[in-house]
């Protein structure tokens, strides 16, 4: 799939990723350091169920250089987008709308309803960026169980925990 704007980076399944022995610590090193505060061992449980299951999209550029990705898992039964996530120097370019949209298309291929991430609402690449795609904010007490203990994990362990917020976006019915 080609990006808009054009972008030669497209995103790929998890199979490439796992091919190319890329570590996530090693695509960015905040995440790496920010690691310590959240329990590891749960972390790379998740980050192994989205490799495993193909629900990572990898976004590279001409020279292979992985520039973006997008890991989803299931929370609830619906597709649940644990990260989307595009290097510095490749952002406003198309990538993290494109590795969205196939995210998305992701979840319509597993005939869901919905499709969940959680997100900070006050900073402007974030909520308003998937507010844009068709996202809405949910308040708390409309979520199910899983999705809140995701919301409630994240609020105590991540810096601006009152903006953390449930988003959703209700897919259209199966063709």
């Amino acid at each position: 799939m080609r990006k808009n704007r054009g972008s030669r980076s497209k995103p790929v399944s998890s199979r490439v990723w796992e091919r190319t022995g890329l570590q996530l610590s090693r695509l960015s090193p905040k995440i790496a350091k920010r690691a310590r505060r959240f329990d590891v061992g749960r972390d790379v449980e998740r980050w192994l169920y989205c490799l495993r299951s193909g629900t990572t999209l990898l976004a590279s550029n001409r020279s292979r250089e992985v520039i973006g990705f997008a890991a989803l898992r299931v929370l609830d039964g619906e597709p649940y987008l644990e990260q989307l996530s595009v290097r510095m120097h490749a952002m406003r370019k198309g990538i993290g709308t494109a590795l969205l949209d196939a995210a998305v298309r992701v979840a319509e291929k597993m005939r869901a309803g919905s499709i969940w991430l959680t997100t900070y609402r006050h900073l402007p690449w974030n909520a308003p960026f998937y507010e844009k795609a068709g996202f809405g904010i949910v308040p708390v007490e409309q979520c199910d169980s899983e999705v809140v203990q995701e919301l409630a994990l994240q609020r105590r362990l991540l810096p601006a925990s009152d903006e953390r917020v449930a988003m959703c976006k209700v897919l259209g019915p199966p063709n």
